[in-house]
């Protein structure tokens, strides 16, 4: 088959990013009813509908699912390519996992925007799902295999957990060995990572038999309760090594779990070209390998301090 009208697939591509006729009319400077004609031309050429039509909202078909990442692909790889180099590092929108956001990323974004202030950076803090294809964010960190398909995504660090308590609460009892833990309330007892951690340490652990708690959602607001001494949360240490360092809160042992998941930098296939996000991948590789490092020396010194 002859390649389809080359303006009908780029008002194709417009109209299944924005999911609106009007919006793309607005972007290319046509009317609607241009869009329609355009896309109608598409649809024949292909012998398939490619937007099913909905009194209030525009859906893609399996059809036109299917054609709008390749081809959305293809226009940004061509806006990429033909933007002056002045005018590809405008803005950067990151999303982030709502802890990592919080106790690790917002600490360090300011260095990153001074090291590049032509770029406008955005930070938003969620866990949900990003779609790329119509959300306003141009790369997100989230926590899985890596695996997630059309998109890029680079590996920025272990997802790791150990058990977290104030020094109030951890003082409450004789607290020497990982079973000592069951005698305090553990939160969110029914996070799989409990029951990982527990097993390293050779400790029966069984989430049934703890008290109930309601799932925070984040590691942050299970901090919070922790900080209050309320109970033992499972976290991150990198994600609170100011509390850590301050005393506010206390790792009894040293065990670190890791998890099956660990954290990325994800991003669509086509934008990975972008100075941008090349630039923010390194910012937090040697983030990374920085704090790394910071974190070996402070073991090896606590290790040969008498």
């Amino acid at each position: 088959m002859e390649m389809p009208p080359l303006a009908a697939i780029r008002v194709f591509e417009s109209a299944a990013r924005h999911l609106s006729f009007t919006r793309a009319a607005v972007e290319l400077g046509m009317t609607q009813a241009g869009v329609s004609y355009q896309i109608k031309i598409l649809e024949e050429r292909l012998g398939g509908a490619l937007f099913q039509r909905l009194p209030r909202e525009l859906k893609l078909t399996r059809l036109g699912a299917r054609l709008a990442g390749p081809t959305n692909e293809a226009f940004e790889l061509l806006r990429t390519t033909y933007t002056p180099p002045e005018g590809r590092r405008g803005t950067l929108a990151i999303s982030s996992m709502i802890s990592l956001a919080g106790n690790w990323l917002s600490q360090r974004l300011g260095h990153f925007q001074m090291a590049h202030p032509q770029l406008a950076v955005r930070l938003e803090s969620s866990d949900s799902i990003v779609d790329f294809m119509h959300d306003d964010i141009d790369v997100a960190i989230r926590t899985g295999d890596g695996d997630w398909p059309s998109l890029t995504s680079d590996f920025v660090m272990p997802y790791t957990f150990a058990p977290l308590l104030s020094p109030r609460l951890m003082e409450s009892i004789d607290l020497r060995h990982p079973e000592d833990l069951l005698k305090l309330p553990i939160l969110d007892p029914q996070d799989p990572n409990w029951a990982c951690w527990m097993a390293d340490a050779g400790v029966a652990f069984d989430p049934v038999a703890q008290k109930a708690w309601p799932a925070l959602g984040a590691q942050v607001n299970e901090a919070r309760v922790a900080l209050a001494g309320r109970g033992v949360a499972l976290l991150t240490p990198r994600f609170f090594r100011f509390e850590l360092a301050t005393g506010a809160l206390v790792q009894p042992f040293p065990h670190v779990g890791k998890a099956r998941k660990s954290v990325w930098l994800v991003y669509p296939s086509w934008s990975r070209n972008r100075p941008a996000i090349r630039d923010f991948r390194q910012f937090l590789l040697d983030e990374v390998a920085r704090e790394d490092a910071e974190m070996a020396a402070f073991s090896a010194s606590t290790r040969t301090t008498p």
